[in-house]
């Protein structure tokens, strides 16, 4: 995959949890509007900043505010930090869950039409098979055999880019 490639594959994986913390509700619910792609872009530029001055030269509180506020802006991390996973479904659970948390047929209903036509059926069920396997990086990580085999189910079923939002890109 290529750097755009993966960049773009992190707006993927940013729209998909925007659109399933937007499903959940309540206190899961993102507090803004979706970033476009060139808002998310932005705001990644910005955070990579951040970060890259964190490491180098430190930082006062507010930029130390601001890093955590665009981390969980862009969800960074949301899908493969196990950490992540745990503290959302945890709250979800607290919401009252969402059938899209377990059943791939409620997960696919978070893909536009355009975009499970895209993909065609086999592209819908790896999209279903390749999230839905993130949120077992929750599981207790006791058993490092298991957090190995969710991980290669995780690359294995990698989707290609589908969204509405990148299909226009030449």
């Amino acid at each position: 995959m290529t750097s755009v490639d993966g960049l773009l594959d992190e707006y993927q994986g940013y729209v998909l949890a925007y659109r399933l913390r937007r499903a959940v509700g309540g206190r899961v619910a993102p507090p803004g509007a979706q970033l476009t792609l060139a808002q998310y872009a932005g705001r990644r530029l910005e955070r990579q900043t951040l970060a890259r001055s964190l490491i180098t030269r430190g930082m006062d509180a507010a930029q130390m505010r601001r890093l955590d506020t665009l981390s969980d802006e862009l969800m960074f991390g949301f899908w493969l930090n196990p950490a992540e996973v745990a503290a959302f479904l945890r709250a979800a659970i607290r919401e009252g869950s969402h059938p899209a948390l377990g059943d791939p047929g409620a997960f696919a209903a978070l893909l536009t039409h355009t975009e499970r036509t895209r993909l065609g059926e086999a592209g819908v069920r790896r999209v279903c098979t390749h999230f839905l396997a993130c949120f077992t990086l929750a599981a207790p990580m006791l058993d490092p055999d298991g957090l190995t085999d969710t991980f290669r189910r995780i690359e294995a079923t990698r989707p290609p880019l589908f969204l509405d939002e990148l299909a226009a890109r030449g």
